[in-house]
């Protein structure tokens, strides 16, 4: 029975890969040395598998970026817009293109556009979205994949398992950017290319390839079932001497499971975590030829495995197939985990023995061989870890379970419908048209993070940190009245995260020091872990936001995290269902917003960046979602007066299928994501001629590049085409706090002279 790991974290333990990608981009570190920082991350990574006795260890699952990204540039799949990126690059290097392909270029005289970004599947790991044209054409265009495997293997030998992003999924996470085509057709120029990228692993020694195809998990077309069929059956045709394991996980295979088990292929992976439930369809159907990976250790959550549970299915798998046929793994790569919980010094000891981080998992795959060879002791340890969690008082509150349970349908409904709140808002608030506003956070310098460090180490008094804290929340505030917007944040410079901020003060959370996972490129973050029932013991945000709308005679924002997006963005506790939770959170937050209204505050964002994130796989499950997300979401705001003006706002979000929930929401005002898709996400919401205000963005924070005025006028200007122009603010993508203080600038004073133009160009009167 062999023990198999799908992928491992690439920031480093304490994120040195974030910290060189950065140094790199400001000129602060050579190429040679992000190449030496990135070498030792991988070692170590492959060394810490090797100890913990995987036999089938990943390669290729280090990215500087992103894994989807890697994948376009090893098929030389490289938009046309970055050919002079291309001619520029200096010793037969990439890694300038790849930057810009991710994150813009705007320098040397050029000024050059990123590649979409949206979420991988349902998780907060961002991916580049490969583009396609209908004559595209592919080559082996990286030679980081080759490279890659040859120091995996001087290190750890035939263990070493290359890890690809499968051909059908690479298809289907990107986009067409042509019309009258279906990027899947395209398989027959992109077959060919794997042939030859598995054959040269081979020639270089592999044994064993893994191609992730999570595609297999969706609802896929009659045409999209074909393409798996041809491309399986091509590489098998015209591969042979190296085993090839499919690995698939978020979601059960269903109605693919005939078309999974019979591919050409010598193992498929399924995961158990997430779908236990298709395990007995698997083994009814899977052929005499076709081995197992069983995904028992969850990959994306920090609790300990319950190892009865994940024994009962290896056994049942066994009893099948023999040992032979099975192997042991996590049940998706462990790029969604924390590090190491060993590094974890203050969690309550008790609760910590309930965790496991990426290493324990790997930890974890090997004991559960270990037990199945007769190891009872170990299997005894597990249970008393098990049984102390589903018992201990710190988890279960009765008082909290007992108001999730009396919640009514009038705690989660406005007073009055939209057009007499609007009406109301207009009245109280008098913006010109086309106001505009940020997302809320704005960038967090050097200087404030030593700030709030030397706070939490007791070097400065509290005090102190709020003396400097007001003093920058009035800078900002001084600026923004300067630039002219009109609506203000107070810049959140006393946050840390949008998450872990309100985890810190609720209870039923507890937050790590170095809990660090990856969003996107070199952002990371720091989720907090849900381990019991939720509730509000005092005020999070009236302090600052009241502080802060006492220094304008301009609308503040008070700025909140909704019930879904904390639950997303946290680690949930996996003993009750997710909606029951997101309850509890919901409450909690609801306690919020009428604290700061009765403070005075007119305006409170409530962000939902994560709704459509939380969205099930399969289209089947997506009702039931929907109906308990967006129940928490008017839980949040139902109780306030019609004349406080609620926004929300929403990431990377295609709404065409759900947006008749966005709009069960009742917002007042939503903002969304939408300059990198040049406003495509607007047709959505004219098709269903949405009642509310929307605020689409008009500047990629994503990136480093300052948009032009004219570049904003003209996506406003095809916002106005779409959406009716009364009903329309204007706004960045997302948050600053990524960004530096002079980008940051410069696009918002772009911005604010965009809205005023577009008042001129699209004749709307200046006030509504």
């Amino acid at each position: 029975m062999l023990t198999q790991n799908l992928g491992y974290p690439r920031i480093g333990g304490q994120r040195q890969l974030k910290k060189a990608c950065e140094s790199y981009w400001a000129g602060k570190i050579s190429l040679k040395d992000l190449h030496q920082i990135a070498r030792s991350i991988r070692e170590e990574n492959w060394q810490t598998q090797l100890n913990a006795g995987i036999d089938l260890i990943p390669c290729n699952d280090f990215s500087y970026y992103d894994q989807v990204l890697d994948m376009s540039l090893l098929l030389g799949n490289i938009p046309e817009r970055y050919a002079p990126v291309l001619s520029q690059v200096a010793d037969n290097t990439e890694i300038d293109l790849y930057f810009a392909m991710a994150r813009g270029y705007q320098k040397d005289g050029l000024d050059i556009t990123a590649m979409e970004m949206t979420k991988w599947l349902d998780t907060n790991y961002h991916y580049i979205v490969p583009e396609f044209k209908a004559k595209q054409k592919f080559r082996i265009f990286s030679e980081k994949l080759f490279g890659e495997y040859n120091a995996a293997k001087q290190s750890i030998g035939d263990k070493a398992k290359p890890v690809l992003l499968g051909p059908i999924s690479y298809l289907l996470v990107g986009k067409e950017k042509e019309e009258g085509f279906d990027r899947i057709e395209l398989i027959k120029e992109l077959v060919p290319v794997y042939v030859e990228i598995i054959n040269r692993l081979k020639q270089q020694g592999a044994t064993w390839i893994q191609l992730d195809e999570p595609a297999l998990a969706l609802d896929l077309s009659k045409k999209e079932k074909e393409a798996f069929e041809f491309a399986y059956r091509s590489i098998a045709n015209r591969v042979s001497g190296v085993k090839i394991l499919v690995a698939t996980y978020f979601e059960a295979l269903l109605d693919n499971t005939q078309l999974a088990v019979n591919l050409p292929v010598t193992a498929l992976h399924i995961d158990l975590v997430r779908a236990p439930e298709q395990l007995d369809e698997v083994l009814a159907l899977i052929p005499l030829n076709l081995q197992l990976s069983l995904g028992v250790v969850d990959g994306r959550n920090v609790w300990k495995n319950n190892y009865e549970l994940s024994l009962a299915h290896i056994n049942k798998a066994v009893e099948k197939l023999g040992s032979d046929r099975v192997l042991i793994a996590p049940s998706c790569s462990l790029l969604h985990s924390p590090i190491d919980l060993d590094l974890e010094t203050n969690i309550d000891p008790e609760i910590k023995n309930w965790m496991a981080f990426a290493r324990q998992k790997l930890n974890e795959v090997a004991e559960l061989k270990q037990i199945v060879a007769g190891n009872n002791h170990l299997l005894a340890i597990n249970k008393a870890a098990i049984q102390s969690r589903r018992t201990s008082q710190k988890v279960h509150k009765q008082a909290v379970k007992d108001r999730v349970a009396a919640i009514t349908e009038a705690d989660a409904s406005r007073k009055s419908a939209f057009p007499v709140r609007q009406q109301l808002h207009r009245e109280r608030f008098n913006f010109p048209a086309f106001p505009t506003t940020t997302i809320g956070s704005f960038p967090q310098t050097d200087d404030i993070r030593r700030l709030r460090a030397s706070f939490k180490k007791g070097e400065i008094t509290l005090q102190q940190y709020e003396k400097a804290i007001e003093d920058a929340t009035v800078e900002v505030i001084r600026w923004q009245e300067d630039a002219g917007l009109d609506v203000l944040v107070h810049g959140e410079f006393e946050r840390n995260d949008m998450v872990e901020y309100f985890g810190e003060q609720l209870d039923g959370f507890l937050f790590t020091k170095n809990g660090w996972v990856q969003s996107y490129g070199s952002r990371c973050v720091k989720p907090p872990v849900i381990f019991g029932d939720v509730s509000r013991p005092a005020d999070m945000t009236v302090r600052w936001t009241s502080f802060a709308a006492q220094q304008t005679n301009k609308p503040m924002k008070g700025m909140l995290t909704g019930p879904v997006t904390i639950l997303q963005w946290s680690f949930v506790r996996d003993d009750q269902p997710r909606d029951i939770t997101t309850c509890q959170i919901a409450l909690a937050i609801r306690d919020e917003v009428l604290a700061l209204e009765k403070a005075g505050v007119g305006i409170i964002q409530i962000d939902e960046a994560a709704i459509r994130e939380g969205l099930p796989l399969r289209k089947a499950k997506h009702p039931h979602y929907l109906d308990w997300a967006v129940k928490a979401f008017r839980v949040t705001a139902g109780g306030v007066e019609d004349k406080t003006q609620i926004h929300t706002h929403m990431c990377y979000s295609e709404f065409n299928n759900i947006i008749e929930h966005i709009a069960a929401m009742d917002a007042d005002v939503i903002t969304i994501e939408t300059s990198r898709s040049q406003m495509e996400l607007l047709h959505a919401f004219a098709h269903f001629e949405y009642p509310n205000e929307i605020g689409p963005g008009v500047y990629d924070i994503h990136s480093p590049r300052v948009p032009t005025t004219g570049e904003m006028v003209s996506l406003l200007t095809k916002a106005a085409d779409l959406l009716p122009a009364q009903n329309l603010w204007v706004n960045p993508d997302c948050g600053l706090k990524t960004r530096k203080w002079p980008e940051t600038k410069a696009a918002l004073i772009n911005m604010v002279a965009a809205a005023k133009e577009a008042r001129k160009i699209i004749n709307i009167e200046a006030a509504i």
